[in-house]
């Protein structure tokens, strides 16, 4: 007897379905169970978990010659994910639940030895497959239903058991779909735990105020100073000043998220935007993702967030190139021999470093012992190329003594985010009709002409200065959205000459 039951496959961010085709002799002499379909190991081991599963959940596993293909069988299968379906698949074909029950349904888990259905990574993409392929249902494992349960119109059902799913299937004791909490549209009122605010560092407004413009418009910046200057305090205080994620935005975060296991089981929904901070010592493929089942990278994990590389100038100049592309086109292509995945990489990229091997190049309290070969040395580990693709340049002084005695507290996280909030809501309601967009800084060329106009004044200062300073294309356009930026957060809808100044002054001083 044949049966067929579906399930899914997750190949980068998108899901594949793949038909588990059980073919059941009972008239074979010798026992056997054939596993094809290019199964990896796990998935060569799902026969003998499903085996043990259905005997301990008191049904029958007819010890007789059993064919089971993955389809297609030109798509390589890994992971445990494919053991509910095999199982599934083993029953239905031995005539021991209905095979109705298996039209229009998807079935996703992994089994353990009692029967007992546990959590597989990767549901959230799964079941959005699901959904867009004309599924009616999905089971899932209990503890992935809530995850499940954010792609909408799609039923999901939470299994415990083996046995439990079979009792349902059999109307017996029906399981109801699973109903989510409703999620809240909240802005955060708070900070998070442990996030350091900026109204507890003190001095160095111009920092701050780049920070501010960084976030409001998902700018590139690199802060340059010496060591104890507050460079990494100030980019790990930025993490407090983010906007909120979209609805789209947070979807796109968690389904990154889902297929590298990071999920949280108490909220699924990834509500904050990302910080990643990977050490100096990372390599290529920790950055930008691969290996033999290439998975995502900290950039990706950053996507929507912020990839703060601190003492950049520390990192490998390979692993350091690596971002030219990524930055550019906000995506990261993996090739392999098997073929390509791209995984999505929209991050704001900051970055920290001091002036010299011994950090205090140009500080006016400090002598410098570096010869003028090991300053160039280690200022040209960043090539010109990524240093063009940075908005924002800032020297991060350090900070006066008599400011930090001072108990006088500066302007909150909190006040700076709600002009952020403000700045971002412009920019998503000037995208609107531009789906993928969502900041200044993921304009085109073509965007920018029709978004960025300049007043007659601002466009002869622009004019003059690009001249000046003998400012690449890039460079050129890149201070057109961080004009527009400036603006937004001015809330005006032209960019005058203050906001093309302020602009200009976060170019790097050698250009």
């Amino acid at each position: 007897m044949l049966a067929i039951v579906n399930t899914c496959a997750v190949i980068g961010l998108d899901g594949h379905i793949v038909e588990v085709q059980t073919d059941f002799n009972p008239r074979a002499h010798l026992p056997s169970f054939n596993l094809v379909g290019l199964p990896g190991a796990a998935v060569r081991e799902s026969k003998e978990r499903a085996r043990s599963a259905i005997r301990n959940s008191g049904l029958r596993f007819p010890n007789k010659a059993y064919v089971v293909n993955l389809s297609p069988a030109d798509i390589h299968k890994h992971g445990p994910s494919y053991d509910l379906a095999i199982a599934i698949g083993a029953l239905a074909a031995t005539d021991q639940i209905p095979l109705h029950t298996l039209d229009n349904a998807m079935f996703i888990g992994e089994l353990s030895l009692d029967g007992g259905i546990r959590h597989v990574k990767g549901v959230l993409p799964m079941v959005y497959t699901a959904m867009q392929q004309g599924f009616d249902t999905v089971y899932v494992p209990d503890d992935d239903a809530a995850e499940a349960a954010l792609v909408q119109d799609i039923s999901v059902i939470a299994l415990r058991s083996l046995g439990q799913l079979v009792e349902h299937l059999y109307q017996l004791n029906p399981i109801s779909p699973f109903q989510p909490d409703s999620p809240e549209d909240r802005r955060d009122a708070t900070l998070e735990d442990g996030q350091i605010d900026f109204a507890d560092i003190r001095g160095q407004e111009h920092v701050k105020r780049a920070l501010e413009v960084a976030a409001a418009g998902n700018h590139n910046i690199l802060m340059s100073g010496p060591p104890g200057a507050g460079k990494s305090l100030q980019a790990r205080a930025l993490a407090g000043i983010l906007p909120s994620l979209t609805t789209q935005e947070a979807l796109e975060v968690t389904r990154i998220y889902s297929i590298v296991d990071m999920l949280s089981s108490d909220e699924p929904l990834v509500r904050r935007r990302p910080f990643r901070a990977p050490h100096h010592t990372i390599s290529q493929v920790g950055l930008v993702g691969g290996g033999s089942i290439p998975k995502p990278g900290e950039i990706s994990l950053a996507h929507r967030g912020v990839l703060f590389l601190d003492e950049i100038n520390e990192h490998s100049s390979k692993v350091l190139e690596v971002l030219r592309q990524p930055i550019e086109d906000k995506i990261v292509t993996i090739s392999r021999a098997r073929g390509s995945i791209t995984f999505p990489a929209n991050f704001l990229l900051a970055g920290a470093r001091n002036p010299c091997p011994c950090g205090f190049y140009g500080d006016p309290q400090h002598s410098c012992n570096c010869t003028p070969n090991q300053i160039q040395r280690y200022q040209s580990r960043i090539s010109g190329p990524i240093l063009d693709r940075i908005d924002i340049h800032v020297d991060v002084p350090m900070v006066d003594f008599d400011k930090l005695l001072s108990g006088k507290r500066a302007e909150s996280s909190l006040d700076i985010r709600n002009r952020v909030e403000l700045a971002r809501e412009r920019q998503i309601e000037r995208f609107a009709e531009h789906p993928g967009l969502f900041a200044n800084a993921d304009m085109t060329v073509g965007e920018i002409d029709d978004f960025c106009v300049l007043s007659e004044e601002a466009r002869q200062i622009l004019t003059l200065s690009v001249r000046r300073l003998q400012l690449s294309a890039r460079s050129y356009h890149r201070v057109l959205k961080l004009s527009r930026t400036i603006a937004d957060l001015d809330g005006a809808d032209e960019i005058a000459v203050p906001h093309v100044a302020e602009a200009l002054q976060y170019r790097p001083k050698i250009d």
